[in-house]
């Protein structure tokens, strides 16, 4: 079932708990995306059918998403902690390990949220991300990451393998052939759904 949820400041999300959930996953989107997005609902779906819940929620207001606010890294770090500390109150996700799924500017803000809890956040997976943009907060990431780039993402791909050298705890990566940034190649996106999935299974429960 998916309920609504109000994250502080007012921020909309759409939290879906599954009967039997082992874990919950919180998504960070990319600039100029929402909890609309198809590709992160996708993934969400599958991560539900592996019996994770998970919170898709909108970093920014429709007002706030434009110019530089989009890459304001600390701001959309603040905001995924205030989600998951609104998972920490609610009865149905409080006991349950958590995950975080980022795509592209997302990517830096969850692992900067990782970095600043570790004992909360239990892995984190990045899909076409900029872990890059996380700085010094990498080599304070402990929490498994896994880090998935499509082969011709070019300059993602090199931004992704520097920061992955950075990275302070266990990591992988994942280049998901004949991909481009979006992932909008046939089986692509699944293909990253089926990692994400089985990473978390992994690391979360």
């Amino acid at each position: 079932m998916t309920v609504p949820l109000t994250v502080d400041p007012g921020l909309q999300g759409d939290l879906t708990v599954p009967s039997d959930a082992i874990g919950v996953v919180v998504f960070a989107h990319g600039s100029g995306s929402s909890r609309h997005s198809a590709r992160n609902i996708a993934v969400a779906r599958e991560l539900q059918d592996n019996r994770f819940a998970t919170l898709l929620f909108d970093l920014l207001s429709p007002d706030e998403d434009h110019g530089d606010r989009r890459f304001d890294i600390d701001l959309l770090t603040e905001r995924l902690r205030a989600a998951m500390a609104e998972l920490s109150r609610r009865a149905e996700t409080a006991g349950l390990p958590l995950g975080l799924f980022g795509a592209s500017t997302g990517a830096a803000a969850a692992l900067r949220a990782a970095a600043a809890e570790p004992d909360r956040v239990q892995a984190v997976v990045s899909r076409g991300g900029r872990p890059d943009l996380a700085g010094d907060a990498l080599a304070q990431v402990r929490c498994p990451t896994l880090l998935i780039v499509g082969a011709r993402d070019e300059e993602v791909l090199r931004l992704n393998q520097s920061a992955a050298a950075e990275l302070g705890g266990r990591h992988d990566m994942e280049i998901v052939p004949k991909a481009t940034h979006l992932f909008e190649e046939p089986g692509a996106l699944e293909r990253v759904a089926q990692l994400a999935a089985a990473w978390f299974s992994e690391y979360l429960p």
